[in-house]
């Protein structure tokens, strides 16, 4: 847990008790912190209750002594409309700040690696966590990634916090200047929650404040808009500032071309490894995570022979294009986060030929989107809700598929064909399209099964005596 010494004895609020904001109430709590805590849902309010918490409406008491608000990031405090706690702090000069703020306040002495983006910043900060605990760094990671921050332990000078920032806590963090700061890419998303496109590019780009030389600032430029900010900073020169692409040669930068990750960032462009060596990282959108965490660890001073061993490593992000086993040369890859038809386009992008398992309950664009991936998938499987109108549109598009109500069946028979076929890079793919809740509890849940069952068939493959292991062992 995080010492915010500095909170001893001072009264101090927590607005929204989420799994982040119980953790920062108890590290108030744990350091001397007067502490009180409210949330608009009654279930966490009790929540709290129970944990001894004084929860106190915020909304209408007494915020005189306040000097400071813990605010949860996912409350709005400006656009589409502020919350009338926000409204209220303001008015009285009370500071809103996350819980990011707070551990920058408390370890000053740490380096900081900020990683954001609208598409890939879990498994670029993931992979740069990976690569800088396999060089042997003392490092904490998470942030938006899903660890609270305030229940790390201390690093103090000798250790790096490795953090994915989210455009509402770059709005709310004040005191850290990242040593490296990644920028991946910016498509629009949460515009009504900042105003507007020109909003949300202003909290992202807040991911390189107050940085000045040697600090580092990586930042993707397949994009328009990351290519202007990137322009805009070197034309400055405050900071180092490298480029990364995933589309070929970028002068001075890290870039994916000709099927290798390669290095400009020195005194002459040196290919660095094939990006085939990195099993976790295929697809064009992840060439541009490689590039980034490459570029992000060389900056923090790994050498580069110890990234990309570590990238060969790297597992990759659980249901996320997530290989779960391999069986006589079939892949079976579990995408279970895929819950909508842009988040399954970067799986089929990816593989060929494909045997898709998809459904569940359905968003409201259904496929809308994937029509140009249908050449790579040789059948679909259906599943839940949603098989029956999904048949329709695949039918209309001349997709072959089966439909089979349930995950263990897809399964079986679209490893049953796969394997059959016996066709040469061929996947069975979970990427469903569709939100879980139908027949599980999350799509956690669903990509466990998927794993469960592909690994059961993997095993039912394989020859008697490595089933049970030889004489010898």
């Amino acid at each position: 847990m995080i010492d915010l010494f500095f909170m001893d004895g001072l009264p101090v609020a927590v607005m929204g008790l989420g799994k982040s904001g119980l953790a920062t109430a108890r590290a108030l709590r744990d350091s001397g912190a007067d502490v009180r805590v409210w949330d608009d849902n009654p279930a966490s309010r009790a929540a709290a209750e129970a944990n001894g918490f004084q929860v106190v409406d915020l909304a209408t008491a007494d915020l005189s002594s306040l000097t400071t608000i813990v605010w949860s990031p996912g409350i709005p405090h400006t656009y589409p409309a502020p919350h009338p706690v926000a409204v209220r702090a303001r008015e009285a000069g009370i500071e809103l700040v996350c819980d990011v703020e707070l551990l920058g306040r408390a370890e000053r002495e740490s380096a900081f690696i900020g990683i954001t983006g609208t598409n890939g910043k879990s498994t670029t900060t993931t992979l740069v966590g990976h690569v800088m605990a396999a060089a042997g760094r003392r490092i904490a990671v998470g942030g938006n990634l899903g660890t609270p921050v305030l229940t790390f332990d201390p690093l103090g000078a000798d250790g790096t916090h490795i953090l994915e920032m989210s455009s509402y806590q770059l709005e709310l963090t004040f005191s850290i200047t990242f040593d490296v700061a990644v920028l991946l890419n910016i498509t629009p998303d949460h515009l009504a929650r900042h105003g507007g496109m020109e909003g949300y590019v202003a909290a992202k780009r807040m991911i390189f404040h107050r940085q000045t030389k040697p600090r580092t600032a990586v930042i993707g430029v397949d994009d328009a808009l990351c290519r202007k900010i990137y322009e805009d900073l070197a034309a400055v020169g405050d900071q180092r500032v490298w480029p990364v692409s995933a589309q070929g040669p970028i002068a001075g930068g890290v870039y994916a071309a000709d099927g290798w990750l390669v290095d400009d960032t020195g005194a002459a462009a040196e290919k660095i490894a094939e990006l085939a060596r990195f099993p976790a990282l295929l697809g064009t959108h992840n060439w541009q995570n490689a590039a980034a965490a490459f570029a992000a660890c060389k900056a923090a001073g790994v050498p580069a022979a110890t990234i990309v061993a570590a990238m060969e490593s790297f597992p990759g992000l659980a249901h996320r294009q997530q290989l779960v086993a391999s069986v006589e040369g079939v892949r079976f890859v579990n995408d279970s986060k895929a819950t909508n038809a842009d988040a399954t386009e970067k799986a089929l992008a990816t593989f060929d030929p494909i045997y898709w398992i998809l459904g569940g309950q359905a968003k409201e664009t259904g496929l809308d989107g994937l029509e140009g991936y249908m050449g790579r998938v040789r059948h679909a499987f259906l599943i839940g809700e949603a098989q029956d109108v999904f048949a329709d549109w695949l039918g209309a598009r001349g997709v072959a598929f089966t439909k089979c109500g349930t995950l263990d069946i897809a399964t079986t028979k679209a490893a049953g064909l796969a394997l059959a076929e016996g066709l040469e890079g061929a996947c069975v793919l979970l990427s469903p399209a569709c939100a879980s809740w139908d027949q599980f509890a999350n799509f956690e849940k669903r990509g466990e099964a998927f794993a469960a069952y592909a690994a059961a068939i993997a095993k039912a493959r394989q020859p008697a005596h490595q089933q049970s292991g030889s004489a010898d062992e």
